[in-house]
């Protein structure tokens, strides 16, 4: 109760400080514009578009959990259903202690060593690039999807798997058409979460994604393979280089509260999913 109460505080001082953006700059004009230039000076300017922010965030999120999906799940199923008991208790806890990494390690990371890597690999002019930001954040996202998902497996009753022996399955057969069925709540439950912790990102993507609000405009591979601007990456960016109570100021709020309802989705998704899973009880 105390935490949702905080939560709620949280978004009606976010939503005090960003209301008044709206006065004299529309929710449609946020929402639907396609430039973010706010020092634009008037009567052009300034612009506060939602889109090419927007755009970064779910195309550096989406490339990282394309990304940290197969090597998250795979982990989960061989920590779970194939390593040994010695080898698995070594595992589980060196798996999320990667979670502890802070997020500036890895942006160092990714700018010294991944962003030239990428360029030389795919001749481009710059290493920082969506693709940069989507390697390093599923590097963030892998301990989450993977220990929320081994915690699904291994909750998957002992009477599924004997089951599935009993009727002449394999033991791959067994984990894949009913063990990974059966825990796929809790997998689905670990992406979402992977998700958040992805998009709400801020260190990480400013180093290496190179901040440059723009929408595609030839094609997806370009937009991948070059610089991006993500909303946390505006907000990380610009939050203390703006005179407070301005506009400027109000459109930072209002980008966070575009971030704080997706963010909130995703958890209530993941709680939900989270709520099916099946119980230990056929042990």
């Amino acid at each position: 109760m105390a935490s949702i109460l905080l939560v709620l505080l949280i978004l009606a001082f976010v939503l005090r400080e960003a209301a008044p953006l709206l006065r004299t700059y529309s929710l449609g004009r946020f929402l639907g514009g396609t430039r973010w230039n706010p020092t634009l000076p008037s009567p052009a300017g300034p612009e506060f578009g939602l889109l090419p922010n927007l755009w970064g965030s779910v195309l550096v999120t989406a490339g990282s959990i394309a990304i940290a999906l197969p090597l998250a799940l795979a982990t989960a199923v061989f920590i779970g259903e194939i390593a040994g008991r010695r080898l698995r208790d070594v595992l589980k806890p060196t798996i999320e202690l990667l979670a502890t990494v802070p997020s500036v390690a890895l942006g160092f990371v990714g700018t010294v060593a991944v962003s030239p890597l990428v360029k030389a690999v795919f001749d481009l002019d710059t290493g920082k690039s969506a693709m940069v930001g989507s390697i390093m954040l599923a590097f963030m996202a892998v301990p989450t999807i993977a220990t929320i998902s081994e915690d699904a497996i291994a909750a998957v009753p002992r009477a599924y798997r004997d089951g599935s022996l009993a009727l002449g399955a394999t033991r791959w057969q067994g984990i894949w058409s009913v063990v990974l069925p059966a825990a796929r709540p809790g997998i689905v439950a670990g992406i979402m979460l992977g998700v958040g912790r992805a998009i709400g990102e801020t260190m990480v993507v400013i180093m290496v994604t190179g901040n440059a609000g723009v929408l595609p405009d030839h094609g997806l591979w370009y937009a991948f393979t070059h610089a991006v601007r993500t909303i946390t990456g505006t907000i990380g960016a610009e939050a203390l280089e703006v005179a407070h109570g301005g506009p400027h100021y109000r459109a930072l709020f209002m980008l966070g509260v575009v971030l704080f309802v997706i963010t909130v989705s995703l958890n209530l998704i993941a709680d939900l999913a989270l709520n099916r899973q099946p119980r230990r009880t056929l042990q």
